[in-house]
Formats: C-alpha cells, sequence, structure tokens
C-alpha cells in the first residue's frame, strides 16, 4: 500500500516547489506525474519552468491528462510519483465529458476518486499529490464554474481523507493538517503539535 501525501492550497502558495522537495528528498527512482494540457504559448512556458526545475534530480516525466489510475497501476519501477495537478485533472474530466454531451457529477468525482485511491493501493512506494483549494473565495457566477468548484473540493476530501498526510500552503509555508504514523499494534495514529506541525 502506499504512503499517500495529499498538498494543497492557493494559486502561486508553493505548492508544486513544496512537493517536489519532498518526493527529491525520498529515495529511489521518481516520476512526477503531469495532467496539464497545453493549450496555448503562456501555458508551454509554465510547463518548461517545471520541467527545468526538475532537471538535474533524475525525474521521469509522464503526461496523462485523464486516466490517472491506469498509469499508477503501470508504474511499479518508481519508488516515488509526483501528480500535479488533481486540479487540473477534474478539469479535463469535465471538458472531456463536455465533449461528449455529458455532465459530470460529484458522485462521478467520487467514483473517479475511489479508482484512483485502488490504484494507491496497489503502488508499494509513496504517491505525492498536489490540488488546489479553489473554494474559499467568491462563488462562481456561472454554472461550469460552479460545477469545477464542487468537483475539485469533493475530490479533495476524498484523497485528503485517505491520505497519510496532508499539509496545506499559505503564502509558501507548510501546514499540516494530518499525519499519520502507523502502528502495527494500534493502527494509524495521528499526531501534531501545538504550533500545527507535525511530529
Amino acid at each position: 500500500m502506499a504512503r499517500v501525501i495529499f498538498i494543497t492550497g492557493g494559486s502561486r502558495s508553493g505548492k508544486s516547489s513544496y512537493a517536489q522537495k519532498r518526493a527529491e528528498a525520498l529515495p529511489g527512482p521518481r516520476a512526477y506525474l503531469a495532467t496539464c494540457p497545453v493549450l496555448d504559448d503562456e501555458m508551454a512556458l509554465r510547463c518548461r519552468k517545471h520541467q527545468e526545475a526538475r532537471s538535474g534530480a533524475d525525474w521521469d516525466t509522464i503526461e496523462e491528462e485523464i486516466n490517472l489510475a491506469g498509469v499508477l497501476k503501470s508504474c511499479r519501477p518508481y519508488s516515488v510519483i509526483l501528480v500535479d495537478c488533481l486540479t487540473l485533472w477534474i478539469n479535463n474530466l469535465i471538458y472531456e465529458a463536455g465533449r461528449n454531451h455529458r455532465t459530470v457529477t460529484e458522485d462521478d468525482i467520487a467514483e473517479e476518486c475511489r479508482a484512483l485511491l485502488d490504484a494507491c493501493a496497489l503502488f508499494p512506494g509513496t504517491l505525492i499529490f498536489v490540488s488546489n483549494e479553489v473554494g474559499m473565495g467568491i462563488v462562481p457566477d456561472n454554472a461550469l464554474g460552479r460545477q469545477f468548484r464542487d468537483n475539485a473540493g469533493r475530490c479533495n476530501q476524498i484523497v485528503a481523507a485517505a491520505a497519510d498526510e496532508v499539509i496545506v500552503l499559505i503564502s509558501g509555508i507548510p501546514w499540516c493538517l494530518k499525519k499519520e504514523e502507523k502502528d502495527e499494534a494500534t493502527g494509524p495514529n495521528p499526531e501534531r503539535d501545538r504550533s500545527g506541525g507535525c511530529r
């Protein structure tokens, strides 16, 4: 069973940099699972900057916009996989459904997340998921925006509940919300110090 680390926060909160540092601190071969579709020059530049940040640290890059569970099932050679990010994955699922004249419901997202977590159960290393907190601002003024917000929030809840460790980044500062140390005798043991960090 994989150790699952879930990292969330707002835009430009430092999530990706923090996730990369966590991954690079772990031993063994590592892969970066990119969910971002490159749709314009600005997004291509963002992707290049992410790739440059990983250069020299022995990363393999896997690009997959939809079938994360299927990819994770085939990634046994890796010890660490960083998935960046779940929010774009939700966006891609909504977009693909729209192309097929379907609407993605929160129940659909829950099913996709369950399949993703089933794949996590088969992975023997560490999985790090990055996602965005998108529901802390103004309510979107259109139905599609609200659908995206609700589905992203549902995904975050499901993955965070299953994760061994949950960290939120605020202004570049990591804040540990959950850390479970598994003990064979007593089961999961969440630990947190008074400052909000995890021991």
